[in-house]
């Protein structure tokens, strides 16, 4: 069985931020909610990197360990989505998500955070495949269309790419290979600052 995951190919990425775009028009997200978003490391100097980010439907969710209503639950391909009418809008899982996936409306009175909506892998929900709940609710259900999630389809670089994790990787090593260097999405140089590790010296003779 295929686990589905996203990935970001810093070094493709252009900042164009056409993956959000395609996104929010997809699934009709409703202002101040953003399912996708591109970050960009040291912008507008030499050197900077651009990354789209979303939910990554981790293998082990933080979200789905500390939700106290168990809202979250994961689909055969490893797809990480929630029940929006379990959803109490505590916050929990916004601050368990090391990649700030779960996002609430922004249009509420203060203190209250309203339900809770994040990426879907364009998967949709627990509501039946194709039904206007579902659509009202989670969007899209691209996925049982057997369609690639749509953020990742409009990508003009192929910097996300979406599907199957072996798959995915076989390709990123694949560019790596070609690129000659690094197996990171970008170096630690870049990411950090740092330099870069100098290979160890084999200690054979001339």
């Amino acid at each position: 069985m295929a686990r589905m995951k996203f990935i970001c190919d810093a070094e493709r990425c252009i900042e164009c931020n056409a993956c959000v775009t395609a996104c929010k028009n997809e699934h009709e997200v409703p202002w101040g909610v953003n399912r996708r978003r591109v970050v960009t490391i040291n912008d507008g100097v030499p050197g900077e990197r651009s990354i789209s980010v979303a939910c990554m439907h981790c293998s082990d969710a933080p979200c789905m360990a500390v939700c106290p209503v168990d809202c979250f639950y994961k689909t055969t391909e490893g797809i990480v989505l929630h029940d929006k009418d379990l959803c109490i809008g505590c916050g929990y899982c916004f601050y368990a998500c090391p990649f700030g996936a779960p996002q609430f409306p922004q249009d509420g009175g203060f203190g209250l955070r309203g339900k809770m909506d994040k990426c879907t892998f364009c998967a949709g929900g627990p509501e039946p495949d194709f039904s206007e709940a579902e659509f009202k609710k989670y969007g899209r259900n691209r996925i049982a269309e057997g369609k690639l999630p749509a953020c990742a389809e409009m990508c003009s670089t192929k910097a996300l790419l979406g599907g199957d994790g072996d798959v995915l990787a076989d390709i990123y090593r694949q560019r790596v290979l070609v690129r000659g260097r690094g197996a990171e999405v970008w170096g630690w140089a870049t990411a950090y600052g740092r330099p870069e590790q100098q290979s160890a010296p084999s200690g054979k003779g001339g």
